[in-house]
């Protein structure tokens, strides 16, 4: 590559990092060139690591700016070293059940034996083989990680893979989580190769664009798949211990002190000819915050659904109680499942069977859940309670039951309400959260950023 293309490489791979959320500074920018000036341009695992410590602060940003990296710098061209297969007749090689078959076979044994470079060189010719788009000529392919994964099904190999590993004397319990681990690694690598070669067919800044996911703090939570939540719950305990620091905040001047103690004052005042110079006041009681989460567990929601649950698991040793409902059109109380050394995957598990259930018999309406809310947790309520609501504010044009809602805020100490919608689909269709914003503050969180941003400005 010659200096000039390594330079326009190197600004464009830059502003695809800033693009998908990565803040890189000017300096940052000129440490990175420092850095490569001095490396050998041979050796691609260490031109990596050399961008990398120079321009990802987190570890969070880190399979962003991989993704990014193998998009502008990748390992190979084409079909690399995989494209010997070709010998066979094309059709043959496509369509045959018998290649098929072998193909598979061979990636059962390299998922058996964990053998990382046997599993590239297969996710390169997965997608080769089985990936290319129908209908399109010579010269035109475009390639497709769905489209390969479906027609070589690693999923469907578990069992098989998981009785491998247990002749191979590994306990049931671990060979299905080795096993989930290959298979996910498996995947995500046919999807690099695709997301490249459609990049050497339409620049990598047009698959950056397009196809990137940004970085999991600013990963939509509507959008966030199974592997997301776990990274994001990290992320949520110091956030949630911000959140319940706030939340317990009293007013400056009431957090000095308690009420006017009168008698004392007076008394004091005598020594003074009954002028109170110095006034006494009651030991302040320390308060003690209760949380309470409402959680809209309808199908429109039921991703950010999963992250408010991880977010009650959060918090729920931040606070002295922490009550949590769910509701589609009743509400369920579900306080239960977050029971102190609970593990957090069984408890998700539980609460998405039992969530995925409701939402597929139920018809979201928020006005009947808030009545029922107030029939069935009255006592949930309280001047010590900081409740927060969390949903998309849409009731399919139901009543919306304004005047409970107000009610339910009046009886609280704190009252918020996150919604993972953006600001522009408010007021939209069957959205009520104009009416709703204008008895309870509503946040637009879509985002831990944005998660990050509230839990910064409450109180």
């Amino acid at each position: 590559m010659a200096r000039s293309g390594l330079l326009d490489r190197h600004i464009a791979f830059l502003e695809a990092l800033r693009s998908a959320g990565l803040p890189v500074s000017l300096a940052e920018n000129l440490d990175a060139i420092d850095a490569l000036q001095s490396l050998n341009w041979g050796a691609r695992s260490m031109v990596r690591d050399a961008y990398a410590a120079t321009l990802v602060k987190r570890q969070s940003q880190r399979p962003t700016f991989d993704t990014l990296f193998d998009l502008y710098f990748p390992g190979l061209v084409g079909g690399g070293v995989a494209a010997a297969w070709p010998e066979e007749p094309e059709e043959q090689v496509r369509d045959g059940a018998d290649a098929l078959r072998g193909f598979r076979e061979e990636l059962l044994a390299a998922l058996g034996e964990g053998d990382d470079a046997e599993l590239q060189r297969l996710a390169v010719e997965a997608v080769g083989r089985f990936g290319a788009m129908p209908g399109r000529g010579p010269g035109l392919s475009s390639w497709s990680a769905y489209t390969a994964l479906q027609r070589v099904s690693p999923d469907d190999l578990v069992e098989q893979l998981v009785a491998a590993l247990v002749a191979q004397g590994r306990v049931e319990e671990e060979a299905t989580r080795v096993a989930g681990r290959r298979i996910g690694a498996f995947t995500r690598v046919v999807e690099g190769d695709a997301r490249r070669r459609i990049a050497e067919e339409k620049g990598p800044d047009h698959v950056a664009d397009v196809a990137v996911r940004p970085t999991i703090d600013r990963l939509d939570f509507t959008a966030a798949r199974k592997a997301d939540l776990e990274e994001m719950r990290r992320s949520l305990y110091p956030l949630s211990r911000r959140l319940a620091t706030r939340l317990a905040k009293e007013k400056r001047a009431a957090a000095r002190r308690g009420a006017l103690d009168f008698r004392r004052t007076v008394r004091a005042s005598i020594s003074t000819g009954g002028v109170p110079l110095t006034t006494h006041h009651r030991p302040r009681r320390p308060h003690r915050t209760e949380l309470v989460v409402l959680c809209d567990v309808s199908g429109s929601v039921a991703n950010f659904a999963q992250f408010t649950l991880l977010l009650v698991f959060a918090l729920r040793d931040q606070f002295h109680k922490v009550r949590a409902f769910t509701f589609v059109d009743h509400v369920h109380e579900v306080t239960h499942h977050f029971k102190p050394g609970a593990d957090v995957a069984d408890v998700m598990a539980d609460l998405a069977a039992s969530t995925s259930h409701a939402a597929l018999w139920g018809r979201t309406n928020y006005g009947r859940a808030f009545a029922k809310f107030v029939e069935e947790a009255d006592d949930a309520l309280g001047p010590k309670t900081s409740l927060l609501i969390l949903g998309d504010a849409r009731s399919n044009y139901s009543d919306l039951n304004v005047p409970v809602l107000k009610d339910i805020a009046d009886r609280c100490r704190h009252t918020y309400w996150l919604n993972p919608e953006h600001p522009r689909h408010w007021n939209t269709g069957d959205s009520a959260a104009g009416p709703y914003g204008e008895v309870v503050p509503m946040v637009e969180c879509r985002n831990l950023t944005q998660l990050g941003e509230f839990v910064h400005d409450v109180v």
